[in-house]
């Protein structure tokens, strides 16, 4: 039975469309739901995402085991250890992510660095990632730069 017929009104719209195409009948581009990050023109990789994680540790803005189900080896040892000091916040600004840069090592791993603004100066932070088995990235070493650099 269509639905023309239980409710009145005409057939609804996009039911008729094409196997190949994503975007409902009569519109022209091909995006489709999961595809915002393409429409903003930046896409987020894994060590843009680990360098947000991380800063919102480090600056005190969320506890150390938030990082527990992301974090390999030793690393959530040394994050233990450098969380309560909250080596990146700042007494007025929230501090973030300028840039960062990753450098793929061979598949699967990546080396980046971040620079992160907290108020008027730029710290630097340095971190691997590596994707397991389960296709999961982790953090497996972080280090902080030692001197603040006026920014």
């Amino acid at each position: 039975m269509s639905r023309s017929r239980i409710t009145g009104r005409g057939p609804v719209r996009g039911a008729a469309r094409g196997p190949d195409t994503r975007a409902p009948a009569g519109r022209s581009d091909q995006r489709g739901p999961g595809d915002a990050t393409r429409r903003r023109g930046r896409t987020t990789t894994p060590h843009d995402m680990f360098a947000e994680r991380l800063l919102a540790v480090l600056s005190g803005s969320r506890p150390v085991h938030w990082m527990l189900g992301h974090t390999i080896g030793d690393e959530y040892d040394q994050l233990i250890a450098l969380a309560p000091a909250a080596p990146l916040r700042t007494g007025t600004s929230h501090p973030v992510v300028r840039s960062c840069r990753g450098i793929p090592l061979r598949p699967g791993v990546v080396e980046a660095c971040a620079s992160i603004e907290t108020g008027e100066r730029v710290r630097a932070m340095a971190f691997r990632i590596e994707r397991g088995d389960d296709l999961r990235w982790r953090c497996a070493a972080v280090e902080l730069g030692g001197d603040l650099v006026p920014a």
